[in-house]
């Protein structure tokens, strides 16, 4: 499986794949629809080309719908819709034992918690934020 500069975001179905043929940190913004800054933020992680670049090249990416109804399995579990939120998104977003949106979330190839920042990130600290954690 050549994952090698993937230009489009994953399910979280699909990462127990993609993690066995190539590692990667795992980059989770965490939204909502109603939500105008997550649209931003998303809107970054697509346009911008120094964000965009280093997605593709050194991370996969998950836009997960905080609202969203189905079902998710991830990690060897299985994340259910309740209480008008998803499970994932919970455990995901929850910083300072709160949750709000846009969170972003990114993790490593063991799928554990390394960075977490609730709300707006301008694309340079973006940036910024994925050279630090991947090196470059």
């Amino acid at each position: 499986m050549n994952v090698r500069g993937q230009n489009k975001p994953v399910q979280f179905e699909e990462l127990k794949a993609l993690q066995a043929a190539e590692p990667r940190h795992l980059v989770v913004l965490i939204r909502t629809d109603w939500c105008k800054y997550c649209h931003a933020m998303q809107n970054t992680m697509i346009k911008n080309p120094k964000v965009s670049q280093l997605l593709r090249n050194e991370f996969y990416t998950v836009f997960l719908n905080a609202e969203e109804k189905k079902n998710i399995l991830f990690a060897g579990r299985e994340f259910k819709f309740r209480n008008g939120v998803n499970e994932l998104a919970t455990e995901l977003a929850t910083v300072n034992g709160r949750v709000s949106y846009p969170t972003l979330c990114i993790l490593n190839a063991k799928n554990e918690i390394i960075y977490q920042y609730d709300g707006f990130l301008s694309a340079q600290a973006f940036e910024n934020t994925l050279k630090k954690i991947s090196g470059n």
